[in-house]
């Protein structure tokens, strides 16, 4: 079993910058994929990006594709997500997830972002 433990979070305006951080501990991690998922009020939780057990593979979804930035260190245990020219919709709580089994199995309690106009 994974624990994982997101921070960095918070109020930020629109254009501005957060990095997100996302620490586990449980399994060893460099053996398996990480990624960033979102939920915004009323709305499904949804895919953000994802990277591969070595950081060699990133993908991410359309909608953050050449703002966001999701990166590992396996040395510090520790997934990344670099977020930049922050928009209104962005604002959602940010959740890291684990994929050990071939699914997104392990999940963390979330970290708010709220982006202002």
């Amino acid at each position: 079993q994974v624990q994982l433990v997101e921070s960095g979070g918070g109020l930020v305006q629109a254009g501005g910058s957060l990095r997100l951080s996302c620490v586990a501990s449980g399994r060893t991690f460099s053996s398996y994929a990480m990624g960033w998922f979102r939920q915004a009020p009323g709305k499904e939780r949804e895919f953000v990006a994802t990277i591969t057990w070595s950081g060699g593979d990133t993908y991410y979804a359309d909608s953050v594709k050449g703002r966001f930035t999701i990166s590992r260190d396996n040395a510090k245990n520790t997934v990344y997500l670099q977020m930049n020219s922050l928009k209104p919709e962005d604002t959602a709580v940010y959740y890291c997830a684990a994929n050990i089994l071939g699914n997104f199995g392990s999940w963390g309690q979330g970290t708010q972002v709220t982006v202002s106009s």
